[in-house]
């Protein structure tokens, strides 16, 4: 076996498991500041922490996408109007 790919695939493990590990800790912390906010069960607030999710998620993949071509690699996605 090939030891830069077995580094390479445990890298990608520990980055996935570390950012699992943040994202439930955000999730946690939203859902605590809405429940301060008193909009942790409402509607209101449930749709107000979906959209500030994928607001997250879209400025963090958009950040990644252009870092790796800055860098020389390739993102993992493209946009149409790239392609």
């Amino acid at each position: 076996m090939d030891p830069r790919a077995m580094v390479q695939t445990m890298i990608s493990l520990a980055s996935a498991s570390l950012g699992l590990v943040a994202a439930l800790a955000w999730n946690e912390a939203i859902k605590a500041l809405l429940a301060k906010l008193n909009l942790g069960d409402d509607l209101t607030g449930l749709f107000s922490y979906a959209i500030i999710a994928t607001l997250v998620a879209i400025i963090v993949l958009i950040y990644l996408g252009k870092l790796a071509s800055r860098i020389g690699g390739e993102a993992a996605f493209e946009r149409e109007a790239e392609g």
